[in-house]
């Protein structure tokens, strides 16, 4: 090709917006927004913002600046291994690889609405395989219970509205079985799990043993995920950046779907 040739192709490239540029694809925030609503475990710190400034000042603009304060396991967050597995990583030392990964959605809504205690099984994984094939090495695997929908109604979404140490006795949600999670670190290699509920073990657990069994393992959990009901079996990509927060066992994440 000419010289001049070049310099016109050039030329035209330059001046594609850089959206046209790229493939077409869509993506969904599976982040519930942090605000006094959102949900946090009934013995921990809720979200709080303060107005620091807000409006017209002094030198005729318009200026705002807040802060803000909560506890780090609470609103759509990441658990970090070390939450349960000492010595595991902290949220500042997930390597950025196991941050985006391939996603699979395992749905037992049906189940879950039949019964609000309900563990997913490792019956539950195997029948997805057995439809959709192996669940593949290091994704994330995303479990939707329908409890999504409920959020932020305490009430439906936790099964309580108390607060307090009294109130963690009155939580019923759905969670992944200790059973079906050790069966995920025997036979699989994943990076994550992430449930539309509070915890990835079932209200009722009082030992955490699917956090434990994962987390010794380095498979960290996403929690209080939204919008699942937008997501397809397979064939999306996730990202989950987390606060970056210096030996923390968890923090706020900003999670997304990237669908082709």
């Amino acid at each position: 090709m000419r010289r001049s040739a070049w310099i016109v192709l050039l030329a035209a490239v330059a001046v594609v917006p850089a959206a046209a540029q790229k493939p077409a694809r869509k993506l969904i925030d599976l982040t519930h927004a942090f605000s006094s609503e959102s949900i946090y475990w009934p013995t921990a710190d809720g979200f709080r913002l303060k107005t620091d400034a807000e409006g017209v000042n002094e030198k005729g603009y318009y200026y705002s600046a807040y802060s803000f304060s909560a506890a780090e396991h609470g609103g759509t967050h990441m658990d970090a291994p070390v939450h349960f597995a000492r010595g595991m990583p902290s949220i500042d030392r997930i390597p950025l690889e196991r941050l985006w990964g391939p996603g699979v959605l395992v749905d037992v809504q049906q189940q879950a609405a039949a019964d609000r205690d309900y563990q997913v099984t490792e019956g539950d994984l195997t029948a997805w395989e057995t439809r959709n094939g192996r669940i593949p090495d290091g994704c994330m695997l995303m479990i939707r219970t329908g409890w999504g929908s409920f959020y932020p109604d305490k009430e439906k979404y936790l099964g309580t509205a108390q607060r307090g140490e009294a109130a963690v006795a009155n939580l019923h949600f759905p969670g992944l079985h200790p059973k079906a999670a050790e069966w995920i670190v025997r036979n699989r290699a994943i990076s994550a799990i992430a449930i539309d509920t509070a915890s990835i073990d079932y209200g009722q657990s009082q030992l955490f043993e699917t956090h434990r069994v994962l987390y010794e393992k380095g498979i960290f959990a996403i929690e209080n995920v939204a919008h699942m009901d937008r997501l397809p079996v397979k064939g999306f990509e996730v990202i989950a950046l987390p606060m970056k927060i210096e030996g923390g066992s968890g923090a706020p994440v900003r999670i997304i779907a990237v669908l082709p």
